[in-house]
């Protein structure tokens, strides 16, 4: 299980468990964060749950894979550095302590 915190645009903090095996974005759904829409149901087919990771945290997420990449095209504002799709990031224990940010709006 992994702590992770979400951040609305507007500064809200939502700090919340998250068990293993699930996605961030499955770990936003549950506790009913807002912010994150996840339109596909984490199908990586639309970009609904992007959100921008910590700097702290890009080189501790596993990597983009090329769908990811491409889905990123469609979100609001991406980051080449911090942008990643929610539904893409596996919950693990190396996860603990994540921040995430969510941009202003999803599209």
């Amino acid at each position: 299980m992994a702590k992770i915190t979400y951040v609305e645009h507007n500064g809200t903090e939502h700090i919340v468990d998250v068990a293993n095996g699930l996605t961030v974005m499955e770990g936003a759904r549950d506790n009913n964060i807002p912010g994150i829409e996840a339109d596909c149901g984490g199908a990586c087919a639309c970009s609904t749950c992007h959100v921008y990771v910590d700097p702290d945290w890009v080189e501790k997420v596993p990597a983009k894979d090329d769908m990811e990449e491409d889905m990123l095209d469609f979100a609001f504002e991406p980051d080449p550095a911090t942008s990643r799709l929610t539904c893409q990031i596996k919950v693990t224990d190396a996860l603990d302590g994540l921040r995430v940010k969510m941009p202003e709006k999803q599209i």
